[in-house]
């Protein structure tokens, strides 16, 4: 797609995004909440050729859907650390070995409570976002810009839409509509939007497709945020493309997205696991008009179901120790040794492996 046909695309949202708002009454999809849900998540890491690492932890604090707990760990480093990301307050545990440790190894263990997420777009009583939160939800990042063609895109979708509720469902059925998402994308995608519509090439995972939306829906004023996480158990409405397979969850990372909107406060959108369940549900490659897909479209602006755990809200992050670049955000662990960061989208080769279970009263 070239930038002329992408702006009609866009021009058009309005219009396609009305299309699949009811779904099927038959395909139950209805993450509401039904009380909290206690996970304990394990990273176990042994990196045996680096002597640094750093291990997000699920600490993030949602006082409707998340509830962090407590974090634990053994093994044999000589420095081990809760630390934050100073802009962003992203935690993460900071661990070094020293250098003639032969067999470095750490694990980690966080308790975690979570449950379903249901809001009405647009209505309810949630606190305002203050000035200084808002200002910081709409400013850019080095892969999230929000003027030149992302801000031209965007308002080509948004035009003709009153009112912010409306601007953030014709940026959600936009992505869905246009977007698809790549099993050759390398981890979760790295979310280099201005690359995405340069090149017309609007595919990759989910820290790619949901980077899109937020990174527009700053560009015309709606405080959005991308949210990095981890699957931790199997859907409880039947969708295989959206719960962990099993509990070994290494490779379960995913990136949510939240926009503000007056009423609702921090709304859950979710475009880039539309089109997972277009690509993955059984038997793949569905259709938009398939029913699982309606019923993922309509209940993915506005909830989640709580078999996820996020980590932060991070971007631009730079680790604490390292003299390396920021990486883009922080979901995976990360390793280095004397050369420098390690593949963290390798468990195998760094040797890591995250476990999680459901714990039960």
């Amino acid at each position: 797609m070239n930038r002329r046909e992408m702006l009609k695309a866009g021009f058009a949202a309005g219009a396609v995004g009305l299309a699949p708002r009811l779904a099927a009454a038959d395909v139950n999809f209805t993450p509401t909440p039904r009380g909290w849900r206690t996970f304990e998540l394990t990273t176990r890491v042994e990196p045996t050729f680096a002597d640094k690492a750093w291990i997000p932890l699920p600490t993030f604090a949602a006082d409707d859907w998340q509830r962090p707990g407590n974090v634990s760990w053994t093994g044999n480093a000589k420095l081990v650390e809760r630390t934050r990301d100073p802009k962003y307050g992203a935690e993460m545990l900071r661990v070094e070995w020293a250098a003639d440790q032969q067999n470095p190894v750490i694990e980690v263990t966080t308790q975690v409570q979570a449950q379903n997420r249901s809001l009405q777009p647009g209505q309810g009583s949630a606190a305002p976002l203050s000035a200084d939160e808002r200002k910081f939800n709409l400013a850019p990042t080095d892969l999230l810009p929000v003027d030149g063609l992302v801000k031209e895109t965007a308002e080509g979708i948004v035009r003709g839409a009153v009112g912010d509720v409306d601007k953030a469902r014709a940026l959600y059925q936009w992505v869905v509509e246009n977007t698809f998402r790549n099993p050759k994308t390398k981890g979760c995608g790295v979310g280099d939007v201005s690359w995405m519509l340069k090149t017309g090439n609007l595919n990759g995972k989910c820290a790619d497709l949901n980077a899109l939306y937020v990174a527009m829906a700053r560009s015309v004023g709606l405080p959005a945020r991308d949210v990095y996480g981890i699957r931790v158990v199997p859907s409880q409405f039947g969708y295989k493309s959206l719960g962990a397979g099993s509990e070994i969850v290494s490779k379960a990372q995913h990136c949510r997205a939240e926009v503000w909107l007056e009423g609702s406060g921090w709304t859950p959108v979710d475009p880039a696991d539309v089109r997972k369940v277009v690509l993955e549900e059984p038997p793949a490659n569905l259709a938009l008009s398939d029913l699982k897909v309606l019923a993922a479209r309509k209940t993915l602006f506005g909830a989640w179901e709580g078999n996820w755990l996020a980590f932060n809200v991070a971007h631009d992050v730079k680790l604490p120790g390292s003299t390396e670049p920021p990486l883009p955000f922080l979901m995976y662990p990360q390793a280095a040794d004397k050369a420098g960061l390690v593949d963290s989208l390798d468990p195998d080769a760094f040797k890591y492996k995250i476990t999680a279970r459901e714990l039960t009263a």
